[in-house]
Parts: C-alpha cells; sequence; structure tokens
C-alpha cells in the first residue's frame, strides 16, 4: 500500500490541485505541442523521468557487476555470459538497451527542461528543474562510465540534429553532470520535503560527491560527503538486513520503488538473481567473491548469499506472487556508501590514510557487520585496497564495484588477475563496452567504436 501511495502521490507533491490525477486524457491522444502547458502536466512530465529510471536497474547489473569479479551467470547462458568472459560484441542486446534506457531519461528530463517557463508555481518551478537536472545527470554519468565519450545532450534533440551525434570527451561530460547536479543540490528540497522515490537535495549531493571524486576534486567531495555524514536526514540502520528489507529506510539517499505483482512498476532482476530457473539466473556469486566473505560477518553474509544457496544474491528475495513481477526497491546510494566514499577523499589520491574522522566514518561501516575496528589512538591505518575490500562486500551487488576499481586506477590489475584465474582474457579496452552497433550505424558516421570491437 505505501508504494501505491508512492506513484499517486508523486504527482501531487508541492500541487494543492484537487484534480484527481487519475482522471486524465489518455497520454497517448496528446501531442507534444499539446502537453506541457500548465503546472499540472509538467508534474505528469517529471514523474514520467522516474517511469524511464525503472528500465535501468533491469539492465545495468550486466554491464557493471557482472564485467566485476563479484558476479557471474548461472550457467554461462547466450549473450550474458559475454559479460563474464568480458567477450562483450556491438550487437549484444542488453548494451543496445542500456544506452537506450539511459538516454531515454535524458530525453524525458530535457522534455521538462524546456518547458519549465510555463509552471507558475515558484517552488513546484525549482523542484521540477533539480529533478530533471538530477535524472539527466545521472543518465550521462552512467553513460560515460560505461562507454567513455558519448554523445552529451544539452537539449531534446531530433532525427536533423546530427551535430549533437558525436561523442562528447569524458572529461566534458563530466563537467556538465558537476554543472546539473551542483544546480540540483540547490534547487532540490530535503528529504523531509519529498516523497521517498524522488530526488532529493540529498541525493543530489551524494551523486555530485562521486563525480567530483571521479574528476579527482577530493575537497570539494570531502565537504559535500561530511555535509551528509554530519547531518539530520540520514542514518545507518541498525540492521545490514534491514537496508534493503525495511524499504524507504533512513540510510537510503536515493532509491528507485518498485512494486510487489504491479504489470507495470515491478521489476524481474530479482527473480534473475535469487531463483533464476533451469536454464536462467544472472548475478550469481563467484567464487572470488566468495572468498573475499570473511567468515566472522555474519551480519553480512547471508544478505550477500542467500544461504538457502550460497550462489544466489540474497538482496532481492522477493514477496511477491508472480515471481517475475517483483517489488524490490533498487538502491542507487545509501549513506554506507557515501561514508565510504568520504573515506576515499580524505585518502585525496593517496595509497592510505590516518584521518580520525575517516577512521571513525570507516569504523561506523564496519562496527554494524560486527567487526574489528581500526585503532583511533594514532596508529590506526586505513589503506586503498582495505577500503576497497569493506566496499566490495558492503556495496555487494549494488553496482559499484567495478566504477570504485576504475575510479582508483586498480581495475586493470584486479580484473586482469581475476580474468586469468577464471580462463579468460581481460585487456584495457574491455574497461569500456562497445559502442552498440546499431547506433553507429544510424549516427551518419559521427560515432566511432571503441578500440578493441570490430
Amino acid at each position: 500500500m505505501k508504494k501505491h501511495l508512492l506513484i499517486i502521490s508523486g504527482l501531487l507533491v508541492l500541487n494543492s490541485c484537487a484534480t484527481d490525477p487519475l482522471d486524465l486524457a489518455p497520454v497517448s491522444e496528446i501531442g507534444a505541442n499539446g502537453f506541457y502547458t500548465n503546472d499540472e502536466e509538467m508534474e505528469l512530465a517529471t514523474v514520467a523521468i522516474y517511469d524511464g529510471l525503472q528500465a535501468i536497474p533491469k539492465i545495468e547489473f550486466a554491464v557493471t557487476e557482472m564485467r566485476s569479479d563479484n558476479s557471474k551467470t548461472k550457467t554461462s547462458e547466450g549473450e550474458w555470459a559475454e559479460f563474464e568472459s568480458y567477450t562483450v560484441q556491438a550487437t549484444n542486446q542488453q548494451v543496445g538497451l542500456y544506452w537506450a534506457a539511459n538516454y531515454n531519461v535524458i530525453f524525458r528530463a530535457n522534455r521538462v527542461l524546456e518547458h519549465l517557463d510555463v509552471i507558475t508555481d515558484v517552488a513546484l518551478k525549482d523542484q521540477l528543474e533539480g529533478e530533471a537536472k538530477f535524472a539527466r545527470a545521472l543518465c550521462h554519468y552512467k553513460l560515460a562510465n560505461a562507454y567513455g565519450d558519448v554523445p552529451m545532450l544539452t537539449q531534446v534533440i531530433g532525427p536533423q540534429d546530427s551535430s549533437f551525434f558525436s561523442r562528447t570527451p569524458v572529461s566534458t561530460v563530466m563537467s556538465f553532470v558537476i554543472s546539473d547536479l551542483e544546480d540540483a543540490s540547490t534547487l532540490l528540497p530535503s528529504k523531509s520535503n519529498m516523497v521517498f522515490g524522488r530526488a532529493t537535495k540529498g541525493a543530489a549531493e551524494g551523486l555530485l560527491a562521486k563525480a567530483y571524486l571521479r574528476t579527482g576534486d577530493y575537497s570539494s567531495a570531502e565537504a559535500i560527503l561530511s555535509g551528509l555524514i554530519s547531518g539530520s536526514d540520514y542514518a545507518l540502520e541498525g540492521s545490514y538486513n534491514d537496508v534493503f528489507y525495511n524499504e524507504g529506510n533512513d540510510e537510503i539517499l536515493f532509491a528507485i520503488p518498485y512494486i510487489d505483482d504491479d504489470l507495470f512498476e515491478s521489476q524481474d532482476f530479482s527473480f534473475e538473481f535469487t531463483v533464476g530457473g533451469v536454464r536462467s539466473g544472472l548475478n550469481y556469486l563467484t567464487d572470488d567473491l566468495k572468498a573475499a566473505m570473511d567468515a566472522s560477518d555474519t551480519a553480512r553474509n547471508p544478505v550477500i548469499a542467500n544461504p538457502l544457496n550460497t550462489n544466489e544474491c540474497g538482496k532481492f528475495l522477493t514477496a511477491s506472487l508472480n515471481a517475475r513481477m517483483c517489488g524490490n526497491d533498487w538502491i542507487v546510494m545509501r549513506l554506507a556508501d557515501a561514508m565510504l566514499l568520504y573515506v576515499e577523499a580524505k585518502m585525496a589520491g593517496q595509497g592510505a590514510t590516518q584521518n580520525l574522522d575517516a577512521i571513525a566514518a570507516f569504523n561506523a561501516v564496519r562496527a554494524r557487520a560486527g567487526l574489528a575496528q581500526v585503532p583511533t589512538d594514532g596508529t590506526g591505518e586505513i589503506t586503498l585496497d582495505e577500503l576497497l575490500d569493506e566496499r566490495r562486500i558492503e556495496l555487494a551487488f549494488e553496482n559499484h564495484r567495478l566504477d570504485d576499481l576504475t575510479r582508483t586506477g586498480k581495475a586493470q590489475s584486479v580484473l586482469s588477475e581475476f580474468a586469468s584465474a577464471a580462463g579468460y582474457a581481460f585487456t584495457g579496452s574491455d574497461l569500456l563496452l562497445p559502442i552498440p552497433q546499431n547506433e553507429i550505424n544510424v549516427s551518419e558516421g559521427k560515432l566511432s567504436q571503441n578500440p578493441g570491437y570490430n
């Protein structure tokens, strides 16, 4: 019931109109020139951004977690196995779908941004601009991480706008991401003033800090993360299990909600991660991840690995009646992630830190798992490898591992060793996905392929 209220009430945030939000003319009967004309329609257009975001986690695990040392397919089936074996093809359907899903959200966000002037409620206008810029930044960030140089879409484009088809350098894309997120962090309400599932000031700040880290701006990242950690909006859940099964909790900076047994608002990745089938099953634990799990970590181990089958992920066990219509939310960012990023910011590109504030944040995450603490008497130290190990376990199956390794310059060495042990070959070109072949075909020669792909 809570999530149904979320979806419906999301249409009415900061909107005092008493019109029934479900009593609408079919959108299919309204052309673009007949929509985006008032506050209510702009609210609906913004809600459509979140509808687009729901498509991304259904694919993202393959292009992130399954290209790291964390997960694999159950039976090395079909094109899904290309991700674990580092043999991804430019014609791989998931590579194309991930590209399209992110650009679809960017298109929806740009639609909102180009029509902001019709909004009469000033507070609503600020909020919707912030939400659109947050979503646009999030998807550009994901695209740059996955494909490298990508088209940067600052406005709605059509088939004739070929100047936007070219690839933009990652550095320029990330500067644009940072600009959007800086705007969003000033425009968006705090968590207490927004419906769960919609972007907030804290969500924008969390992603902004990660973007700063991506560009080496450690001091800016540190300042933002310090504020998130010391503020009153967010707190670690007492139980690691509750992070995932007490949905909408105070640890979450941003999540994409789903609803059990709902044809339009459910997802099927929970099925694939946990039950799969005789022939299916994706994002299963690698032996390498199992070996990295501390046997004394009794708080996190049963959640990372399903106790009934330790090959399966335990974070998304579903309560749905229909096995393929699951309602587990997808957590994009949470406080524990931010706390460990704070340690990274304090390291400032070095291999270790003895900073007491960094140690306190690191220890807080480990304390919840009942694990040994780093000394705070001046002798304690956290190395980059220890930080990456902690992030690997704490955030397993949340699609951060490959980004972490790449951002910190560890991907080549870690994944080469992992791939070799698994009988695969990993090269530097495997750090990026191929540009989808179909996109190259329709780009009028503007899009080039990444090195290492035909």
